[in-house]
């Protein structure tokens, strides 16, 4: 089964990427959302929000597996799921109950950060987001809600 999923990646830990939904088995958008980072993220410091974006839920800094329930938002808002890990391995997060999914790598001497907004019906619900992740790789976690970020058609580029 394909779950829906919008990922944002970080090649430096100064700047945020878009990219495309990486799976989708629904007609609704998911979007990625990017802003700059300004400072150096620590790993032991979860995540934080953007301005206008509602706290749902954190997971400070783990290794190994864990499941984090989060609170649920407005009708029409979408999920943020930010996730930043060092350590050297791969960490695979599912959020229900909108099913979607995304992995992270992760690189032993690099913090790495992906700020995921879910832009899918169900979404402004309440659920569970489950991580797996080697013991090696040290993560944690920031869930929150926010208005959808519309994506800017060809034409308006």
């Amino acid at each position: 089964m394909a779950f829906p999923v919008a990922a944002c990646t970080t090649d430096h830990p100064d700047t945020r990427q878009a990219t495309q939904p990486l799976h989708s088995s629904s007609s609704s958008p998911a979007t990625a959302t990017a802003a700059p980072i300004t400072t150096q993220p620590s790993a032991q410091k979860p995540p934080e929000l953007d301005e206008g974006e509602t706290f749902a839920g954190r997971q400070e800094v783990t290794s190994g597996n864990a499941s984090i329930a989060y609170s649920k938002g407005r009708k029409g808002d979408a999920l943020i799921v930010a996730v930043r890990c060092q350590g050297e391995g791969k960490i695979d997060v599912v959020v229900r109950p909108v099913h979607a999914s995304f992995s992270q790598p992760c690189v032993a001497d690099k913090i790495s950060t992906i700020y995921n907004q879910v832009a899918l019906t169900g979404a402004d619900r309440g659920g569970v987001v489950s991580v797996e992740a080697p013991s090696a790789v040290r993560w944690s976690m920031t869930i929150g809600h926010g208005a959808p970020v519309q994506e800017e058609s060809p034409e308006d580029g």
